[in-house]
């Protein structure tokens, strides 16, 4: 099929550009020192192709994301970077032979481990995002805690979510060192072989951490596109043209807040060329457009200004090489 046949909207994944970012990523961190976050792609299937490539672990958000991962065989080292109260669907994972390590920042989230059969914690540190995880001098109580509840203590954990955006790489440098001193001086009074951290934007800036905690990287968005980064953008959402308004020099395509994640930004029109985002609306893309030779049911192209979000609302990923479609992957793990 090719790609100007399918049905919009339409979420499109182009195969070269992402095996080009897998690579360029496994070059700084191979194997079990890269742990791709689930959440970015929400895909069994994509997950499977890091597998191939020799990333057997990997980090979740949810318990839905836990359980699909089990489920498809890819259970070989799965970390839920996320608190619960309620573990015991972790548990029933463990009990089936998944290896489940869940991440924990008080005394009721280490009970809850205990208690739902998670035998395996990190100890979440707040480094600096005001977010999940205790404070970095509160780490090694909560770590002999969970061991005086028959967890064993992996490691720490902590997430410089506050700095991975930020678009002056000095500044970003700098943040990552005195976040991450934070988390060393945590990771030496806990104990263990993991550091857990880091994402897309601090890829290669986090020089204190044993494994990566990168998703974004594999598909890209415009808010990332923005910090210079070596990935290029490997998803984007197809679109047909509904409505042209040549007098107002403006046209409408059927993609809309309810196909792309807008909370990092708007998205970026690339096809057609020279076209200028004016606003989204819940079923509608407003653009301007230079060009009077624009018609209906001409198609678009649109990154997303927001990877996550924008995966979430779509049930499948259409993968391309070229202007082909070559195979369909479910997005399985989507909604929460």
């Amino acid at each position: 099929m090719h790609v100007d046949d399918l049905p919009t909207p339409a979420l499109i994944v182009d195969l070269d550009v992402l095996d080009a970012n897998i690579a360029t990523m496994a070059r700084r961190w191979s194997g079990a020192r890269l742990r791709p976050h689930v959440k970015a792609f929400k895909s069994t299937a994509l997950a499977r192709r890091l597998a191939d490539a020799g990333h057997q672990g990997f980090c979740c958000a949810t318990l839905r994301e836990m359980e699909g991962m089990a489920a498809a065989g890819l259970g070989h080292d799965l970390l839920l970077a996320n608190e619960v109260l309620d573990a015991r669907r972790l548990g029933v994972l463990v009990e089936r032979g998944a290896r489940v390590t869940v991440a924990v920042d008080s005394v009721e989230t280490i009970d809850a481990a205990a208690d739902g059969g998670v035998r395996e914690v990190l100890v979440d540190v707040n480094v600096g995002l005001p977010r999940c995880g205790c404070p970095p001098d509160q780490a090694g109580i909560l770590a002999e805690r969970a061991r005086g509840r028959g967890l064993e203590v992996r490691g720490v954990m902590g997430y410089e979510g506050h700095l991975v955006g930020l678009e002056d790489r000095a500044a970003r440098e700098q943040g990552v060192a005195e976040s991450m001193a934070s988390l060393t001086a945590a990771h030496q009074a806990v104990g263990g072989d993991v550091v857990s951290g880091g994402g897309t934007g601090t890829w290669d800036l986090n020089r204190s951490i044993t494994e990566l905690q990168a998703g974004s990287y594999l598909l890209m968005d415009t808010a990332y596109g923005h910090l210079g980064l070596p990935f290029g953008p490997a998803l984007s959402l197809a679109g047909t043209v509904i409505s042209v308004n040549q007098s107002g020099g403006y046209a409408v395509a059927d993609v809309g807040l309810k196909s792309l994640g807008m909370d990092h930004g708007d998205p970026t029109v690339v096809e057609p060329a020279g076209a200028k985002l004016w606003f989204c609306s819940d079923e509608h893309l407003t653009f301007s457009v230079r060009d009077a030779a624009v018609r209906v049911g001409d198609r678009v192209r649109v990154h997303p200004g927001h990877v996550d979000p924008t995966v979430a609302y779509h049930e499948r990923y259409q993968v391309v090489r070229g202007r082909q479609v070559v195979d369909t992957w479910p997005v399985d793990l989507r909604n929460w």
